[in-house]
């Protein structure tokens, strides 16, 4: 008989750990709060009739945002046989306010202490038996990260399953509430389930839109309803939301003060590091060394011993290899040239970059495990706040640097439509793992010099800032950033087990893609490059400029003229890169082939100019991103007409950054002269200066009352 097993807590009490621990799964978990945004299934692997769930974190079951709304329809519609409510016990204060939501649902609930290892270091105690009592469920203490007590954790819950769990009076509410919520309770219609009548006249009480909508309730009861609150009100002089939570808080505080005896009250680790790490001055230069030194050890350690292992044990002898296999088997020339020149070529100079994304997602990876991470959101959003956006937005924005379409769909989080859109608008300009590849590729010009690929980082967080201020001047995202309250968890001791699990998960989907996507990608770039437009067959290279691909390629460069790559090589490689953006790469390697390259580095180096280089790498990292992430923006937009805004204006924000910065760099760097073009780009810049700079328009009112907002 199957157990469904619901794991619920707060944001950042390790649900998640826990979760990969008992099903074996493969979620990302982050040393943060907001990982999971959406519920997970999986079967517990010591027994597959138990299946369990991963909710979002949530701090209640009030449904203000939409983590907490997925949260209570699950727990409220499906209810699962067990709650396991996972408590970050050496922070267990804030943990029992939502524990007390739980224990009104009727759902038979273990209580698990999670991180005990922590709490037994700082030297604090829990009374579990008077804990036990208080919430009238099950507790057992477990360490996720170190697999502790999970067995006992198990067993418990499933003693649970399927046994009926009499409403008990947890003395939670004071007499007087009680009986106003029993009077509530009363109306209620015979055919609501008993074990939800409680709950559902405690959300009535508390006026509850969604709950009342769903119960249907005629006019004269919903009146009596309304007037029992409005006694109560009368009575606590509070209104009745701010009644329930009082008393909440109220026995939260009875209980913490019996069953929870504190250590040592000094700073704790944590707090004496966060001193200098969350420090409002040094803060910001502590984060942005750290970051340039984690892409300089990507750099420097990746562009070594690493790749010349790679290149000389198992691209260049599998390169070999199958060009002997190949003569062996005596295929034709052109079957020869497409498998190595295009298809092996096309994956070689994407894989080529492995070690350095490898090294760069480990040790992102370690970051987020031992918690910084959480503190760049914390720390950015004392910048980000005077530009209109709050450190809630970037926290999307800094999942996304793995990949854009987590990070989008982790804008879920964010409470405020206005700036949840704006987030999915704005998260794609970070350098994502297939825009670093770009980035690699282009550092091997420069020698890998250390500050090329952070120029890229933060360049990214400058787009988000620049684009904040102009965004949050118009009529649809205006008005003030939503606040950002968060709980910084306890720095720890990196998991080696969740780091190589996050790196692997990582580097998995890179050579997948590598291995599917862009192996496909490459063979078609190397027959449309080999085939001309009177359908001859050109091998080598020798029908480049009026193959099919230049005949398209030509077709759009166009576009790309002003913005100082009009060639039909670099306008193929950015259309494609719509695809995936590992495909510009592989690009320029099938087209180095087909043009007697040597090396891509030298192809590269000899094609672009200082100004266009620029100009290039900026337009593929602010343009629009991939198709994953452009269906990921249209998922969450859930609107035709916001999701055309967002795709217009990342295009209109890339197309003229990117203007801007060819035409200055053409004269500022290459040496040329200026000319209208760069008149233009001065016209450009103009517009963008005013356009950050001015105030907010404002309503004004004509007479006869009628209100007109000014014009972007």
């Amino acid at each position: 008989m199957t157990i469904n097993i619901a794991l619920v807590g707060n944001p950042n009490s390790g649900k998640t750990t826990l979760f990969n621990q008992l099903t074996g799964s493969h979620q990302h978990v982050g040393n943060w709060p907001g990982v999971t945004v959406e519920k997970k299934t999986g079967t517990y692997r010591k027994d597959k009739e138990v299946l369990f769930t991963d909710l979002p974190g949530i701090y209640s079951l009030s449904p203000y945002s939409l983590e907490e709304l997925v949260s209570r329809d699950y727990l409220v519609h499906e209810r699962p046989h067990v709650l396991i409510n996972v408590i970050d016990a050496s922070n267990m204060e804030r943990s029992l306010y939502l524990s007390t939501q739980l224990a009104d649902l009727g759902i038979p609930m273990v209580l698990a202490l999670n991180m005990m290892d922590l709490v037994e270091k700082n030297g604090d105690q829990i009374n579990k038996a008077k804990l036990k009592e208080a919430l009238n469920c099950q507790v057992v203490e477990i360490s996720a990260l170190k697999n502790r007590g999970l067995d006992q954790l198990i067993e418990a819950a499933k003693a649970l399953a399927y046994k009926p769990l009499p409403r008990k009076d947890l003395g939670i509410f004071s007499p007087q509430v009680e009986a106003y919520i029993q009077k509530i309770e009363d109306l209620l219609p015979p055919s609501l389930d008993e074990s939800n009548r409680w709950w559902t006249a405690l959300k009535l009480f508390e006026r509850d839109e969604k709950v009342l909508q769903g119960l249907g309730l005629d006019g004269q009861v919903i009146d009596q309803v309304e007037a029992y609150i409005s006694q109560a009100e009368e009575a606590f002089d509070d209104d009745s939301e701010g009644i329930v939570t009082d008393e909440r808080y109220n026995f939260v505080s009875r209980v913490r003060e019996e069953v929870l005896v504190k250590g040592d009250p000094g700073l704790s680790l944590s707090d004496r590091i966060d001193r200098w790490v969350t420090h409002r001055v040094f803060g910001l230069p502590i984060f942005v060394a750290i970051m340039v030194m984690v892409y300089r050890i990507s750099i420097d350690w990746a562009e070594g011993l690493p790749v010349d292992l790679l290149e000389t044990y198992l691209i260049d002898p599998f390169s070999r290899g199958l060009e002997g296999v190949l003569d062996s088997l005596e295929v034709s020339l052109a079957l020869k040239s497409l498998v190595l020149d295009g298809a092996l070529a096309g994956v070689a100079g994407v894989l080529g970059f492995l070690p350095l994304i490898a090294t760069l997602f480990f040790l992102i990876s370690i970051l987020e495990d031992v918690g910084y991470m959480a503190r760049i959101a914390f720390i950015l959003d004392r910048v980000f706040r005077r530009f209109g956006l709050s450190g809630k937005s970037f926290i999307p924005i800094l999942i996304g640097t793995g990949c854009s379409v987590p990070g989008i769909v982790g804008t879920r989080t964010i409470e405020n439509d206005k700036d949840r859109r704006m987030t999915i608008t704005l998260a794609s300009m970070m350098p994502c793992g297939a825009k670093t590849d770009i980035i690699a590729m282009f550092a091997g010009v420069y020698g890998g010099a250390f500050w090329f690929a952070p120029l890229w980082y933060f360049g990214g967080i400058l787009a988000v800032i620049i684009s904040g201020l102009i965004l949050k001047k118009t009529d649809r995202f205006q008005g003030d950033p939503a606040p950002f309250v968060m709980e910084l968890p306890d720095y720890r001791v990196p998991s080696m087990k969740n780091v190589l699990r996050a790196t692997g998960f990582r580097v998995k989907a890179f050579i997948v893609k590598a291995g599917t996507l862009i192996l496909l990608a490459s063979m078609g770039i190397w027959l449309l490059e080999n085939i001309t437009v009177a359908g001859e067959f050109a091998p080598f290279g020798t029908g480049q400029t009026d193959s099919i691909l230049a005949f398209l390629g030509k077709k759009v460069a166009w576009l790309f003229a002003p913005l100082g790559f009009g060639d039909w090589m670099a306008a193929v490689a950015t259309v494609l890169g719509l695809v995936a953006k590992e495909i510009v790469v592989s690009t320029f390697a099938v087209l180095g082939q087909g043009a007697g390259a040597g090396n891509l580095d030298g192809f590269v180096a000899s094609y672009f100019t200082t100004a266009s280089m620029l100009s290039f790498m900026f337009y593929n990292q602010f343009t629009l991103p991939c198709f994953a992430a452009l269906g990921a923006i249209r998922q969450e937009m859930a609107d035709k007409k916001w999701f055309s805004f967002a795709l217009a204006y990342i295009l209109g924000f890339s197309y003229t950054v990117t203007f801007m910065i060819y035409q200055f760099a053409r004269v500022l760097v290459d040496g040329q002269e200026a000319n209208l073009w760069t008149g233009l780009a001065l016209l450009v810049l103009g517009i963008y200066l005013y356009l950050i700079f001015r105030k907010a328009p404002h309503k004004k009112t004509r007479k006869g009352g009628l209100s007109w907002e000014m014009p972007l």
